[in-house]
């Protein structure tokens, strides 16, 4: 049988919540021999008694099954606390303010960890009225791509999906954005913040002499 939730959790969640397992036990109407039996691993909970567990110990049956419980601590949390999960069998992409427990295809993802722009992963951000125009300076085969651009300010989120052989493109509403995510589907996760991105015209960089000359350069070196 599938250990989709282990004795040791249930133990830990029960001492946590100060139960006896007679007092665990008569709120999911078994004995308590059965609560020390899934325990000490010598049996497992019906399947029905999983949302019964959950509820008992005021969690959701996700974090039951995860073992990882999440702490809403964050409820009025902003969108800056973003957090990004890729599922690597699909490819979905699914999106979460502070914690949270993601499965995908059977999978427990875990949040991605966004690291700095860096030479191999270029970006170009151009400020066009209201709009940043984001170009990532990266190949888009079927093997190589980018697979999301994603503009988050204190309040809101916009994702551009992409696809490959398609443009490594996007535009977002300024709106107060603070921060530019994307990932690449072998390298990970990557961020900025726009006005440090090339042409932020508030930066003084909307010169588009020193555009063309970045971008011939970024071209002959990765080109």
């Amino acid at each position: 049988m599938n250990q989709y939730v282990t004795g040791a959790v249930i133990k830990e969640l029960r001492e946590k919540n100060k139960m006896t397992q007679l007092q665990l036990a008569e709120k999911l109407g078994v004995s308590d021999k059965s609560v020390s039996k899934w325990e000490t691993a010598k049996g497992f909970p019906d399947i029905t008694l999983l949302e019964p567990i959950a509820e008992a110990f005021s969690i959701s049956v996700m974090e039951l099954i995860s073992g990882n419980t999440i702490h809403n601590a964050n409820v009025s949390a902003n969108m800056l606390r973003s957090k990004f999960y890729v599922c690597p069998v699909c490819g979905n992409v699914i999106h979460s303010i502070g914690e949270a427990a993601i499965h995908c295809h059977g999978i427990q993802l875990i949040p991605l960890e966004a690291e700095p722009s860096d030479e191999r992963h270029m970006v170009f951000i151009e400020r066009v009225e209201d709009e940043y125009y984001v170009r990532i300076d990266h190949s888009m085969t079927k093997e190589h791509y980018i697979s999301f651009v994603s503009a988050v300010s204190s309040d809101d989120m916009q994702m551009v999906k992409l696809y490959p052989e398609g443009n490594a493109e996007a535009r977002f509403k300024i709106r107060g954005v603070r921060r530019i995510f994307y990932y690449c589907n072998r390298d990970g996760l990557f961020s900025i913040d726009p006005i440090k991105g090339i042409d932020d015209k508030e930066k003084g960089y909307d010169d588009s002499q020193e555009r063309r000359e970045l971008e011939k350069a970024a071209d002959m070196l990765f080109g």
